[in-house]
């Protein structure tokens, strides 16, 4: 009998044990563990990072570190660790947050236009995914891909296309890159490829020409007839005369690309370069910045019209005067000069 009651207060001393033990097990795994002022926060998760670098970044938001360990444990993740942006939620509990850092990597919205070269765009990318401006200029210039794809780092800049994308923090340079080849083929329809070779451009010359008008003028409304000034130009045989070149051309001669240059003087106009469209009659080797789409479509959609020469219009600021003739042009461009003179700007 005696035996009997120590074998019982035994069972009862196990299911009470046993009890504690679930009641732990369940509140590690489905009691609130994140704590915060917020309603979410996102963190990001490095590639190559351990379970320990893991807890570290969650530790300002989960308040028993111990419990999410075992939980993470349990469901593989502690060996398992994903790279990625996750976005935690105030009162969630370990089992949930451990389902998100397993599959809940959000994406990115990466944004970027009118960058001047590929360094210039390589530390705005590198703002948004893990991949670092290195790394990203590294892939951007590397000349195998360039040659498989017949670019150059003259023209490498025309393949980003400016936009809004979307992707995974942890995107690597290389997929970046990869990536963007594919947005700019799938930008390149049947129907534009067939514009630009009917007015006797490749995609590349396209760009190389959306990259000056777009400097020219802000106003996409504009954009068509600047660019029909240029394909008259072009199609003339003429030097296109364009003063973004000719700055462009200073800021690679200087290797000052930060430097403001609001007016074109004579002596600029002699600076041998290639990019010196008053100096060469041919278009320059590549873009001298990035074009936004309304810039490619103003060349592939010209305006056709007589237009040879345009010059700043000081009535009607950011658009500009055209002239059929040097005549009428010359007496348009003295007009802008005494406003210049009169501002003081001297370069």
């Amino acid at each position: 009998m005696y035996i009997k009651k120590i074998i019982l207060a035994i069972a009862i001393l196990g299911l009470i044990g046993a009890g504690i033990f679930s009641y732990y097990i369940y509140n590690s795994i489905f009691t609130s563990n994140i704590s915060m002022e917020d309603s979410e926060k996102v963190v990001y998760i490095p590639t190559g990072a351990t379970f320990q670098s893991v807890l570290d970044t969650l530790d300002p938001y989960i308040k028993d570190k111990e419990s999410f360990r075992l939980v993470a444990e349990k469901k593989g993740y502690a060996t398992k660790v994903r790279p990625g942006r996750y976005t935690i939620e105030k009162g969630m509990n370990n089992n949930d947050l451990v389902n998100r850092l397993r599959v809940g990597n959000d994406p990115v919205k990466v944004i970027f236009n009118n960058q001047e070269r590929l360094e210039n765009l390589a530390g705005r990318i590198s703002q948004q995914i893990e991949a670092d401006s290195v790394e990203l200029l590294k892939a951007f210039k590397d000349p195998e891909f360039l040659a498989e794809n017949d670019l150059d780092q003259n023209t490498a800049l025309g393949m980003y296309i400016p936009n809004q994308y979307e992707f995974y923090w942890n995107t690597s340079a290389e997929e970046f890159q990869q990536r963007m080849k594919k947005e700019y083929d799938r930008f390149w329809t049947a129907e534009k490829l067939e514009k630009a070779k009917q007015i006797g451009l490749t995609p590349s010359e396209v760009i190389t020409i959306a990259s000056i008008v777009q400097k020219e003028t802000a106003k996409v409304d504009e954009r068509p007839r600047v660019a029909g000034v240029y394909m008259n130009r072009f199609k003339n045989g003429w030097k296109l005369d364009a003063d973004p070149t000719v700055i462009y051309a200073i800021k690679r001669q200087t290797q000052n690309f930060d430097t403001i240059i609001k007016r074109v003087l004579y002596k600029d106009l002699e600076i041998d370069s290639p990019y010196n469209t008053y100096k060469y009659s041919t278009l320059p080797p590549g873009p001298i910045w990035m074009p936004d789409i309304s810039s490619i479509n103003a060349v592939l959609n010209y305006e056709d019209h007589d237009y040879f020469y345009f010059v700043a219009n000081v009535e009607n600021f950011g658009y500009h005067k055209f002239a059929k003739n040097l005549a009428q042009h010359n007496r348009n461009k003295q007009e802008y000069v005494r406003w210049i003179n009169k501002q003081g700007i001297r370069r």
